[in-house]
């Protein structure tokens, strides 16, 4: 009996078979790529030396960096615009809304295979698809045909009884499963909801789930597709688009587990992390200064609507600045057509475009220190545009009723309103906003305009027969590529040119890192566990190409950054815990590429001292390739993948894990 996720990629498999840690190949129906990313993923797809994507539909969204402080931020929407009218992507304008959430109105489907480059590509599970983040290279090879390639995941079945009830809402499911999960302990991991609660959840509180769910460390999150489903798409007028999906009855799980809704409460994630949760009403009293509400994720109408409900008659805390994002131009419409748009503003809300905005860092940034609560699905250190913040994570209810309080507190004890019922959406906002294909003939004379500060990445030499190298620097555990490439305005405006965006890398943890590292022509970055958790921008590791590193050391990895650092030809080794590194220890590893090339399992480094370190090899088959031909880019063009035909597909060989139990 075959589970949902099983079943979406079984009907896309083009090569492998559906057993966790196996290499497989998968057709891609969709493509999200986003400003912060898109510029690499378009330059990398110019280097494929394609014609034309092929894929039936690749959209590109802006929305994060928009603020234009200067004409970097125009110069990459520039480009972006006709590299989109060139090669059949549509293009989202700055200030139509966020990428997730367009993408759920408007194109995601039930069934299909979404490829984005982007961590939070997973919103779209919420309407049944196979919805997965990647870095820009690999969503480059994946949009011109070459399909998506990556590592099967062990699918978790998670089943949801009972009903949310009193103020716990769908971000509270999420928290809960990042309480009993951390950020680790999903990776490698599809969460596969199913029971008896899940017809109770709207898809837009699905989407809260599925957005947020990355934070574990998992590839993504799987629902049905039922009646909820079928709602949806009537009001955005994409009824057609509808289809029933579900897993088989007794169907077959790598693991279970169980949520009762009705047991829920609401949760916070305390700084530093998602995964810190505990519940509100064990926080001691916490005064903040700042809430914010919305982004790509709790920026649905439902989300607005709880918070204007709240607010209400009332105003915000004189002491804290209240700012809301709606995640869509589409939503901006339906919440001011509502009154919820009234009744924020008369409570004292400040009123943000439909941008990414401070969930990045731009904009909003908290006084140093001073706790600031959000509705955001990440809290790591300096994401929010200060270096020394302090943020909380919680839903729409405990943010509206901490705005008012001016602390964080459990909005049970706060009088809720009815929500204001929602104007019927207006989905033709969308094919206004959003340009459409041209015809191909139209868009071969279209002329890819490029400013000064797009500069394509660099391409890694072939990996070395050996390294002698040192240690640049030893950071800890769940390190995110965001101290590797920096969120905020500053940072985020040079994106697209790696060679300027190298010199914020780990500035937050070390300063003189990028001055190190380009006096001593390279080295060895040595991490922690659960490194490079977070964001899937890949100028994490096209940084270190950049500054001459081609090795990796860290006790585990996020799986996004892993595959970035495995595409971009870095080798990315297993460091045992008990290993003792400092900055500037040499290690001298002989015989590097055999070793990979042979499929060993480990290598030796002799290190300073006459002393030995044995480093893991943990790599499929596949990955083993990549790194041998240089990375991805190389390995494409030198036919290590071939392109996808429509018969290159298979219904694939499903493995058999463990049942899941009859009700």
């Amino acid at each position: 009996m075959a589970n949902l996720t099983h079943k979406l990629l079984a009907e896309h498999l083009a090569s492998g078979r559906l057993t966790p840690g196996s290499d497989i190949t998968v057709r891609v129906d969709q493509v999200l790529i986003e400003d912060a990313t898109g510029t690499m993923a378009a330059m990398q797809f110019e280097m494929l030396g394609v014609e034309s994507i092929a894929v039936p539909l690749a959209v590109m969204y802006v929305d994060h960096n928009v603020l234009q402080i200067d004409d970097k931020n125009m110069q990459d929407h520039h480009y972006l615009r006709t590299f989109s009218a060139r090669y059949g992507l549509r293009y989202s304008p700055a200030g139509h809304g966020i990428s997730h959430y367009i993408h759920l109105e408007h194109f995601a489907r039930p069934g299909g295979v979404l490829v984005g480059a982007d961590s939070h590509t997973s919103t779209a599970g919420a309407l049944g698809m196979f919805a997965l983040g990647a870095g820009g290279l690999e969503v480059a090879v994946a949009m011109a045909g070459y399909g998506f390639d990556f590592v099967c995941p062990a699918v978790v079945g998670v089943e949801l009884t009972g009903r949310l009830g009193g103020v716990a809402e769908a971000k509270d499911v999420v928290l809960e499963l990042l309480r009993r999960h951390g950020v680790r302990g999903g990776r490698g991991k599809v969460f596969e909801f199913f029971g008896e609660g899940v017809a109770s959840l709207a898809i837009s509180a699905r989407a809260t789930i599925c957005n947020m769910i990355v934070e574990t460390g998992a590839s993504t999150a799987v629902f049905p597709s039922d009646e909820q489903t079928l709602r949806w798409l009537q009001a955005q007028d994409r009824e057609a688009d509808y289809r029933p999906l579900a897993a088989d009855s007794g169907a077959e799980y790598d693991d279970i587990e169980h949520l009762d809704l009705s047991t829920l409460v609401p949760l916070v994630a305390l700084p530093h992390s998602p995964g810190n949760v505990q519940p509100v009403a064990d926080l001691p009293r916490t005064e903040v200064v700042q809430v914010c509400v919305g982004s790509s994720v709790n920026s649905s109408y439902e989300d607005l609507a709880t918070v204007a409900a709240i607010l209400k008659g009332h105003s915000v805390h004189p002491a804290v600045q209240l700012t809301v994002t709606p995640g869509s131009r589409q939503i901006l419409q339906t919440i001011i057509a509502s009154g919820v748009y009234e009744d924020l503003m008369q409570a004292g809300a400040r009123m943000l475009e439909p941008v990414c905005g401070p969930c990045v860092g731009i904009g909003q940034a908290p006084t140093q220190g001073a706790p600031s609560l959000r509705t955001f699905n990440r809290n790591f250190p300096g994401r929010s545009g200060t270096a020394e913040d302090s943020v909380y994570l919680c839903s729409p209810s405990t943010a509206a009723a901490s705005a008012l309080e001016g602390a964080i507190v459990d909005a049970s004890g706060v009088s809720v309103g009815p929500l204001r019922p929602a104007a019927p959406p207006h989905p033709g906002i969308h094919d206004l906003h959003i340009a459409g294909v041209l015809p191909e003939e139209k868009r071969r004379g279209i002329e890819i305009e490029r400013g000064p500060n797009l500069v394509p990445p660099p391409l890694p030499d072939p990996l070395p027969v050996g390294l002698d190298a040192r240690v640049l620097i030893v950071t800890g555990d769940d390190i995110s590529t965001g101290d590797m490439a920096p969120d905020g305005a500053i940072a985020m405006s040079v994106w697209s040119n790696i060679a300027v965006c190298a010199k914020f890398m780990f500035r937050r943890l070390d300063p003189e890192f990028h001055a190190r590292a380009t006096e001593w022509g390279g080295g060895i970055i040595v991490g922690g566990e659960n490194y490079g958790q977070g964001s899937s921008r890949e100028h994490a590791a096209l940084i270190p190409l950049y500054l001459g590193i081609r090795v990796v050391a860290a006790r585990s990895y996020a799986r996004i950054h892993r595959r970035n650092l495995i595409a971009a030809g870095i080798v990315p080794l297993v460091l045992p815990r008990e290993a003792d590194c400092f900055v500037g220890q040499r290690w001298v590893i002989p015989g590097l590429r055999s070793a990979l090339a042979d499929g060993d399992t480990s290598v030796t480094a002799d290190v300073d001292g006459g002393a030995q370190l044995t480093l893991g090899l943990d790599f499929s088959p596949g990955e083993r390739e990549i790194l041998g031909a240089g990375g991805l880019l190389a390995h494409v063009r030198t036919g290590g993948r071939p392109l996808l035909g429509h018969d290159d597909f298979s219904n694939g060989e499903v493995s058999a894990p463990q049942s899941r139990p009859e009700p």
